[in-house]
């Protein structure tokens, strides 16, 4: 009697042990295969604004301009022409993506520049006149360069000339006055790059090509009326520093 009871104490024993394990086992099975939940990374929210302020080099492009003056020489000559003066400027932009690719850029600035004649007119001083060239591009803009961010664009441009004088200043028996130079709408390309230094700032270089020819009109020795097209067509040539809002 007391073999039986010992024999059956083993075994309630030894099935113990194995249900204790097998539903440790099934425990280990299930953890193993429970799905691992981590966390999400933060979304960067959305900020469409973006701001540069850049130094910009305005070098305008005058072959072609003309001179018209009834015929009188040298003035009407085929030779004459105009030169138009380089400038540097601080130069604003505000730029508003519409999509992470898609964005519309605004550049703000002012330019003054010194008008002078070329072929038969080497010498005479013409004037001076200052700028103000609002440009609107549309843009698209590449995403997978990692922190280097170019961009393409075009868009149009609407130039305002004010402050404008002539020189009035005697050359070979000639001498400009009543200058007047029209306002004009006119084509803009653009091409260039921001390359981000973190999420907010970066640094950027930009390249424009306006094509602004306005008409113009002057006296010369206050008698002799002459008008034109000045082929300005700048190139805008700028680098500055980025702000990402």
């Amino acid at each position: 009697m007391r073999t039986r009871t010992i024999l059956t104490t083993a075994s309630l024993l030894v099935l113990t042990t194995v249900l204790g394990g097998a539903n440790m086992s099934v425990q280990a099975a299930d953890l193993a295969s429970a799905p691992v939940y981590t966390k999400a990374p933060p979304i960067e929210p959305f900020n469409p604004w973006m701001i540069r302020l850049r130094v910009l080099g305005v070098l305008p492009d005058a072959g072609g301009s003309s001179v018209n003056a009834a015929g009188i020489l040298p003035l009407s000559s085929p030779n004459s022409g105009l030169s138009i003066s380089d400038q540097v400027i601080p130069e604003l932009d505000i730029t508003y993506f519409f999509t992470r690719n898609i964005a519309a850029e605004l550049i703000l600035g002012v330019t003054r520049h010194h008008i002078t004649g070329i072929g038969t007119l080497n010498g005479l001083d013409v004037g001076k006149a200052s700028l103000l060239p609002p440009t609107l591009t549309l843009q698209y803009h590449f995403t997978d360069f990692g922190a280097l961010k170019p961009y393409i664009g075009a868009g149009i441009n609407y130039t305002v000339f004010f402050n404008q004088s002539a020189a009035n200043t005697p050359f070979a028996g000639l001498a400009v006055s009543n200058l007047h130079i029209g306002n004009h709408v006119g084509f803009a390309v653009q091409f260039g790059f921001d390359y981000m230094l973190d999420r907010h700032w970066g640094l950027n270089f930009d390249v424009k090509k306006l094509y602004l020819r306005p008409d113009y009109s002057a006296t010369v020795n206050n008698a002799i009326p002459v008008t034109g097209r000045a082929n300005i067509d700048p190139w805008l040539v700028g680098g500055g520093v980025t702000y990402k809002f």
